[in-house]
Protein backbone atom coordinates (compact mmCIF):
# COMPACT_ATOMS: atom_id res chain seq x y z
CA UNK A 1 0.00 0.00 0.00
CA UNK A 2 1.25 3.48 -0.86
CA UNK A 3 -0.84 5.23 1.81
CA UNK A 4 -2.23 4.00 5.13
CA UNK A 5 -3.84 5.54 8.19
CA UNK A 6 -4.80 3.54 11.27
CA UNK A 7 -6.67 4.34 14.49
CA UNK A 8 -6.64 8.10 13.90
CA UNK A 9 -8.33 10.32 16.48
CA UNK A 10 -8.18 14.02 17.26
CA UNK A 11 -9.82 16.47 19.65
CA UNK A 12 -9.95 20.25 19.37
CA UNK A 13 -9.63 21.94 22.80
CA UNK A 14 -12.84 21.59 24.78
CA UNK A 15 -14.51 19.39 22.16
CA UNK A 16 -15.31 15.69 21.91
CA UNK A 17 -12.76 13.32 20.41
CA UNK A 18 -13.24 12.56 16.72
CA UNK A 19 -12.38 9.10 15.43
CA UNK A 20 -11.70 8.58 11.75
CA UNK A 21 -11.90 5.56 9.45
CA UNK A 22 -8.78 3.55 8.63
CA UNK A 23 -7.53 4.01 5.06
CA UNK A 24 -5.36 1.79 2.85
CA UNK A 25 -4.83 2.89 -0.74
CA UNK A 26 -2.45 2.11 -3.59
CA UNK A 27 -1.14 4.47 -6.24
CA UNK A 28 -3.79 5.42 -8.79
CA UNK A 29 -6.67 4.72 -6.40
CA UNK A 30 -9.27 7.39 -5.58
CA UNK A 31 -11.36 7.73 -2.41
CA UNK A 32 -14.11 10.08 -1.30
CA UNK A 33 -14.36 11.16 2.32
CA UNK A 34 -17.97 12.26 2.73
CA UNK A 35 -19.59 14.06 5.63
CA UNK A 36 -21.90 16.90 6.53
CA UNK A 37 -20.75 20.29 7.73
CA UNK A 38 -19.19 19.98 11.18
CA UNK A 39 -18.38 16.29 10.85
CA UNK A 40 -14.61 16.86 10.93
CA UNK A 41 -13.87 16.30 7.23
CA UNK A 42 -11.43 19.19 7.02
CA UNK A 43 -9.77 18.14 10.27
CA UNK A 44 -9.28 14.68 8.76
CA UNK A 45 -7.76 16.20 5.62
CA UNK A 46 -5.38 18.30 7.72
CA UNK A 47 -4.33 15.17 9.62
CA UNK A 48 -3.74 13.25 6.37
CA UNK A 49 -1.68 16.19 5.09
CA UNK A 50 0.43 16.28 8.25
CA UNK A 51 -0.80 19.78 9.08
CA UNK A 52 -2.23 18.48 12.37
CA UNK A 53 -0.88 15.71 14.62
CA UNK A 54 -3.33 12.98 15.68
CA UNK A 55 -3.97 12.18 19.33
CA UNK A 56 -3.72 8.48 18.47
CA UNK A 57 -2.86 6.40 15.45
CA UNK A 58 -0.38 6.48 12.60
CA UNK A 59 -0.22 7.77 9.04
CA UNK A 60 2.22 6.42 6.48
CA UNK A 61 2.93 7.60 2.93
CA UNK A 62 5.44 5.57 0.98
CA UNK A 63 8.25 4.63 3.34
CA UNK A 64 7.64 7.55 5.70
CA UNK A 65 5.52 7.50 8.86
CA UNK A 66 4.54 11.04 9.77
CA UNK A 67 5.16 10.56 13.49
CA UNK A 68 8.79 9.60 12.85
CA UNK A 69 9.57 12.96 11.17
CA UNK A 70 10.47 16.24 12.82
CA UNK A 71 8.29 19.26 12.01
CA UNK A 72 10.94 20.52 9.57
CA UNK A 73 11.29 17.11 7.90
CA UNK A 74 7.51 16.78 7.60
CA UNK A 75 7.23 20.25 6.04
CA UNK A 76 9.83 19.29 3.43
CA UNK A 77 8.22 15.91 2.79
CA UNK A 78 4.79 17.51 2.40
CA UNK A 79 6.13 20.02 -0.11
CA UNK A 80 7.59 17.27 -2.26
CA UNK A 81 5.13 14.40 -1.88
CA UNK A 82 1.68 15.85 -1.02
CA UNK A 83 -0.36 18.02 -3.37
CA UNK A 84 -3.29 19.88 -1.81
CA UNK A 85 -6.21 21.32 -3.78
CA UNK A 86 -8.12 23.76 -1.60
CA UNK A 87 -11.77 24.76 -1.99
CA UNK A 88 -10.61 28.27 -2.91
CA UNK A 89 -7.59 28.31 -5.26
CA UNK A 90 -5.49 30.77 -3.13
CA UNK A 91 -3.34 31.69 -6.11
CA UNK A 92 -0.75 34.47 -5.71
CA UNK A 93 -2.24 37.48 -7.49
CA UNK A 94 1.16 39.12 -8.05
CA UNK A 95 2.33 36.12 -10.11
CA UNK A 96 1.05 34.81 -13.41
CA UNK A 97 -0.10 31.21 -13.93
CA UNK A 98 3.34 29.82 -14.77
CA UNK A 99 4.98 31.65 -11.87
CA UNK A 100 2.42 30.25 -9.42
CA UNK A 101 3.46 26.73 -10.44
CA UNK A 102 7.16 27.60 -10.37
CA UNK A 103 6.73 28.81 -6.79
CA UNK A 104 5.33 25.39 -5.84
CA UNK A 105 8.41 23.73 -7.38
CA UNK A 106 10.97 26.15 -5.97
CA UNK A 107 11.95 24.19 -2.84
CA UNK A 108 11.67 20.70 -4.33
CA UNK A 109 14.81 18.67 -4.95
CA UNK A 110 13.01 15.87 -6.77
CA UNK A 111 12.08 15.72 -10.45
CA UNK A 112 9.09 17.96 -11.12
CA UNK A 113 6.52 18.07 -13.89
CA UNK A 114 7.07 20.21 -16.99
CA UNK A 115 4.81 23.21 -16.44
CA UNK A 116 3.92 23.81 -20.11
CA UNK A 117 2.98 20.16 -20.64
CA UNK A 118 1.00 19.98 -17.42
CA UNK A 119 -1.01 23.12 -18.21
CA UNK A 120 -1.63 21.80 -21.72
CA UNK A 121 -3.05 18.55 -20.33
CA UNK A 122 -5.40 20.55 -18.12
CA UNK A 123 -6.60 22.70 -21.01
CA UNK A 124 -4.69 25.74 -19.80
CA UNK A 125 -1.87 25.94 -22.32
CA UNK A 126 -3.04 29.31 -23.60
CA UNK A 127 -3.17 30.69 -20.04
CA UNK A 128 0.47 30.05 -19.11
CA UNK A 129 1.36 33.76 -18.99
CA UNK A 130 -2.08 35.00 -17.89
CA UNK A 131 -2.64 37.04 -14.76
CA UNK A 132 -4.63 34.99 -12.29
CA UNK A 133 -7.16 37.83 -11.97
CA UNK A 134 -8.24 37.14 -15.58
CA UNK A 135 -9.11 33.48 -14.96
CA UNK A 136 -12.64 32.14 -14.69
CA UNK A 137 -13.58 30.22 -11.55
CA UNK A 138 -13.18 26.89 -13.33
CA UNK A 139 -9.82 27.92 -14.81
CA UNK A 140 -8.54 29.07 -11.43
CA UNK A 141 -9.49 25.72 -9.91
CA UNK A 142 -7.64 23.89 -12.68
CA UNK A 143 -4.55 26.04 -12.03
CA UNK A 144 -4.88 25.04 -8.37
CA UNK A 145 -4.91 21.39 -9.47
CA UNK A 146 -1.85 21.98 -11.66
CA UNK A 147 -0.04 23.54 -8.70
CA UNK A 148 -0.86 20.50 -6.56
CA UNK A 149 0.49 18.19 -9.28
CA UNK A 150 3.61 20.24 -10.05
CA UNK A 151 5.94 18.16 -7.87
CA UNK A 152 4.68 14.75 -8.99
CA UNK A 153 3.21 13.97 -5.52
CA UNK A 154 2.47 10.55 -4.07
CA UNK A 155 -0.68 11.86 -2.38
CA UNK A 156 -3.25 14.33 -3.75
CA UNK A 157 -5.70 15.77 -1.21
CA UNK A 158 -8.65 17.80 -2.50
CA UNK A 159 -10.78 19.79 -0.05
CA UNK A 160 -14.27 20.50 -1.43
CA UNK A 161 -12.87 21.03 -4.96
CA UNK A 162 -16.34 21.22 -6.57
CA UNK A 163 -18.27 23.17 -3.94
CA UNK A 164 -18.44 26.43 -5.90
CA UNK A 165 -18.62 24.91 -9.39
CA UNK A 166 -21.59 24.17 -11.64
CA UNK A 167 -22.29 20.58 -12.72
CA UNK A 168 -20.22 20.76 -15.92
CA UNK A 169 -17.14 22.26 -14.28
CA UNK A 170 -17.51 19.98 -11.23
CA UNK A 171 -17.45 16.88 -13.42
CA UNK A 172 -14.48 18.22 -15.39
CA UNK A 173 -12.48 18.89 -12.19
CA UNK A 174 -13.14 15.39 -10.79
CA UNK A 175 -12.17 13.72 -14.06
CA UNK A 176 -8.97 15.79 -14.22
CA UNK A 177 -8.04 14.78 -10.68
CA UNK A 178 -8.75 11.10 -11.33
CA UNK A 179 -6.89 11.03 -14.65
CA UNK A 180 -3.83 12.83 -13.30
CA UNK A 181 -3.66 10.65 -10.17
CA UNK A 182 -3.81 7.55 -12.35
CA UNK A 183 -1.17 8.93 -14.71
CA UNK A 184 1.40 9.68 -12.00
CA UNK A 185 0.46 6.75 -9.73
CA UNK A 186 -0.67 8.96 -6.85
CA UNK A 187 -3.32 8.29 -4.21
CA UNK A 188 -6.26 10.69 -4.60
CA UNK A 189 -8.44 11.56 -1.59
CA UNK A 190 -11.33 13.98 -2.10
CA UNK A 191 -12.96 15.40 1.03
CA UNK A 192 -16.42 16.75 0.29
CA UNK A 193 -20.08 17.07 1.21
CA UNK A 194 -20.96 17.32 -2.51
CA UNK A 195 -23.01 14.21 -3.29
CA UNK A 196 -22.54 14.81 -7.05
CA UNK A 197 -19.01 13.49 -6.75
CA UNK A 198 -20.26 10.00 -5.83
CA UNK A 199 -21.24 9.52 -9.48
CA UNK A 200 -17.59 9.72 -10.46
CA UNK A 201 -15.77 8.05 -7.52
CA UNK A 202 -17.33 4.82 -6.29
CA UNK A 203 -14.98 4.18 -3.35
CA UNK A 204 -16.00 6.24 -0.31
CA UNK A 205 -16.04 6.44 3.47
CA UNK A 206 -18.25 8.66 5.61
CA UNK A 207 -17.31 10.77 8.62
CA UNK A 208 -20.34 10.89 10.94
CA UNK A 209 -21.33 14.04 12.81
CA UNK A 210 -20.63 13.66 16.55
Amino acid sequence: MLFQSENISFAHPGQATMKFPDLALDGGEALLVLGKSGSGKTTFLNLLAGLLSPATGSIQLGEKTYGSLSAQQLDKYRGEEIGIVFQKPHLLAALNVKENLQMAQYFSVKKTQDISSLLGELGLGAKISAAVSTLSEGEAQRVSIARALANHPKLILADEPTASLDDENAEAVIQLLKNQALKIGAVLIIVTHDQRVKKHVENFVEVPVL
